[in-house]
């Protein structure tokens, strides 16, 4: 089994295919007002945007998405005017993470990790 897509709620399709973009995410299916979806420019997964009438209440989800170079992601994209919640910091769990949420209030985490990922110093055998 592989991991292919995920998909997070919407009110607004056209203004989150332009933070999406912002992002760095390469649009390739474009059903407005309904749907977007977009993939990663690293790997072979895509991610995409449904339309809502109402976005859900409570924690919500968090998506993740991993850059090698975090730090230069995270200042270009405050010079686009991407609004941060929490700048580039070393985690306890071994990962640098950045958050934001995307205009419907999704979490996004920006983070890397490396090997760390997969291979923690805790990992179960």
């Amino acid at each position: 089994m592989n991991l292919n897509q995920v998909t997070v709620p919407s009110i607004d399709i056209a203004r989150s295919i332009e933070f999406y973009k912002t992002l760095g995410l390469n649009l390739i299916v474009e059903a407005l007002p309904h749907y977007a979806r977009f993939e990663c420019p690293n790997g072979d997964a895509t991610f995409s945007v449904h339309l809502v009438d109402k976005l859900p209440e409570g924690e919500g989800m968090y998506v993740y998405f991993e850059t090698e170079s975090l730090d230069q992601e995270v200042e270009r994209l405050q010079k686009e005017g991407v609004q941060f919640d929490q700048l580039p910091v070393d985690q306890s769990w071994l990962w640098r993470e950045a958050r934001l949420r995307d205009p419907d209030g999704n979490k996004v985490i920006l983070y890397f990790a490396g090997d760390n990922r997969k291979n923690p110093p805790w990992r179960i055998n």
